[in-house]
This record gives C-alpha cells, structure tokens and sequence, in this order.
C-alpha cells in the first residue's frame, strides 16, 4: 500500500497569521517527501476559510518550487467552475514547472454554497454531468487540435498551450463516491479516491464494493488504482486520544454547515453546528471518531491500516486537516513516517 497526503490551508478562525498556515503546509508537505509519500493532494475551494485553495495549480507549483520528488496531485479540479481550453493549459503548465509530477484529480465538487457563487443556478447534484463532459475534452486538448459542441461547453478549435510533459498526459483520478462515477472511471481508466468520512469501515466495504461491480460491469478494463481518505493523527500516549477528537469535533462542526446549507458563514468562517441539534450527531461521539478515523497510537494505526489494505486499497490518504494544532500534525506525521510506515515496506 503506497501512502499519499491530503492537506489543505486552514483556518478555524482568525486568530492564525495566513503566513503561518501557508508555511506550516508547505512543512507537511516536505516532511511527507522525506517519509517516502507518493503523492501531495491540494484541493479547490472558495470563499472558504476551513479550506483555502482558489486554485489548486497555484499551490502545488509552489509545493513544486520547494520539493523534489513528490508527486503533486489536484484533489479535486472541479469541473464545473472551469472552461476546458483553460483547465486543459493551467493543469499541463502546472506538469511542465513541476517536472512532469502533476496528479489530475477532478470531480463534481462538494457543496451548493459554493456552486451558488460559482456556478450560479446549478446544484452540486448535477455536478458529476460537467466533469463527465469535462475529462474526454481535456484528454483530447493535451493531444492537440480539437473542436467540441457539447452539453455544457462549444468551442472552435483549440489546444492546451503548453501541453502537459507527461505524455499522453498525467495520470488521472476522479472523486468517486456515486455508483455512476465508478462505473465512469473503469470505463475510461481513471484512478479513484474515496472518502468515507467519519463513518465507520462498512462505508469503506460499500466503496470497494462498487468499485467490484464496475469492474464485473465493464470486461477487459484495467482496475484502476483505488485510493481512500481518511482524518489522520497519531499521538504518543494512548491518554491523549481525545486531542485530535475535539479537534476534528470543532472542524466538522463547521463541516455540517457547509454540507447542510445552511448560509451562516461570516468573513469566510461557517459558525459551529450544535451536535446536539443535528440528525445525524450520532457520527460525532469521541469514541466512535475515535474508532473510525485514522487516529491512534502506532500500533493502533498499523492495525487500522492493515483492514484497509486487507480489503484490497492501494492508496492511503492521510488527510492532516482537521483543525488540530500544527505542533501535533508534526508529531503525527512524524510517528506516521517513523513507525508506521516501515510496517507496510
């Protein structure tokens, strides 16, 4: 199982200097070379504080400036806040200052608040249509000349300037969570990363198992490579467990606004849910946190992991933002490259 790095800039409220957040990332993403990562993964958000990343180009070409080996992956471009001619040129220029490192993630997108500011009129449900028009487009804009008429995008002929140094091009990969995407990504050989959130492992088996029936649905197609996400920290002593639980409370309390719509964000900061006024506050008690996402002492990981890879994921994400303190997002990633890792060699 190869191991890849999810980080965002972050900011849970304004008491952090930007300047910090940006070199506190740019740490991480140094630290993760020196352990042997695969690959870095920046996303795509806007107007968003918990998530600052207007363009993911931007800040892997500078992880890009400042590394050497990792490879640097956009997880994920969102389809439908891009024109193709312009997506296809900003991913390909991003492959040529980086030496040919680029990953191209692209997806539907994650939440209506931002598809209202960006993408007016349309619903983050019907994201997946613009990506699926998107991904042949761009494949073929790498290649050279192309005209397209299409559903969402016509254009008279064009190419991607520069074209990508990877040839044919990167390698690619889609969010993937809908049966509908995995069936589109073993069709047209794109790698898969999944995120169960913080539910619990049987999540994970859903995932894997319709990536199985997209397989058995498409005979004679490569599987492709099958990522998974999960929150990650790891600590020293087991009596420290709920440091990276409060932590990942605060943070995906701010989540479910985003994720429910609910419109009181101020300055770029959701306000905080009550778990207690939720539905589903359930998926938010310390223990089952706990159990589900990637946290523990070393050992407790290896034994996590080790389900993981049992089940046939290829990729481990380990996504270090979480709204914990960038003291202890070092610790972690140093016990994490230190102790288990080498269990996976």
């Amino acid at each position: 199982m190869k191991f890849h790095l999810a980080i965002n800039m972050e900011r849970i409220d304004d008491s952090v200097d930007m300047r910090d957040v940006a070199k506190h990332t740019l740490e991480m993403v140094q630290m993760a070379e020196r352990g042997g990562f695969e690959v870095a993964w920046a996303a795509e958000h806007h107007a968003l504080e918990m998530t600052i990343a207007p363009n993911p180009f931007q800040i892997l070409t500078w992880w890009g400036e400042n590394t050497d080996r990792i490879r640097l992956g956009t997880a994920v471009a969102v389809a439908a806040y891009w024109h193709p001619v312009r997506l296809a040129g900003e991913a390909a220029m991003t492959d040529l200052l980086t030496g040919g490192r680029l990953d191209f993630g692209i997806g539907s997108g994650a939440y209506q608040r931002e598809f209202d500011r960006m993408h007016p009129g349309l619903k983050q449900s019907d994201g997946w249509r613009y990506m699926q028009e998107m991904l042949p487009v761009l494949r073929a804009l790498w290649q050279g000349d192309y005209e397209h008429k299409g559903e969402y995008w016509s254009f008279p002929t064009a190419t991607s300037v520069p074209k990508p140094l990877q040839q044919p091009h990167p390698r690619l990969w889609t969010a993937a969570r809908a049966p509908i995407t995995y069936d589109f990504a073993v069709k047209h050989g794109i790698n898969i990363t999944s995120w169960p959130l913080t539910r619990p492992m049987s999540e994970a088996e859903l995932y894997k198992s319709r990536l199985d029936e997209a397989m058995a649905n498409n005979p004679g197609k490569p599987r492709p490579t099958f990522a998974m996400m999960r929150h990650t920290a790891l600590y020293d002593r087991q009596e420290d467990w709920m440091v990276p639980v409060k932590a990942a409370q605060r943070q995906l309390s701010q989540f479910e606004n985003l994720f429910k719509n609910l419109g009181d964000v101020e300055n770029g900061f959701p306000k905080a849910i009550e778990f207690g006024e939720l539905a589903n506050r359930d998926e938010y008690a310390p223990e089952m946190l706990s159990e589900n996402l990637m946290f523990g002492t070393p050992h407790q990981v290896i034994e996590k992991l080790k389900k993981y890879e049992d089940l046939g994921v290829d990729a481990f994400i380990y996504y270090a933002s979480l709204g914990l303190g960038r003291k202890e997002q070092k610790r972690s990633m140093e016990l994490f490259c230190s102790e288990v890792m080498p269990a996976f060699d």
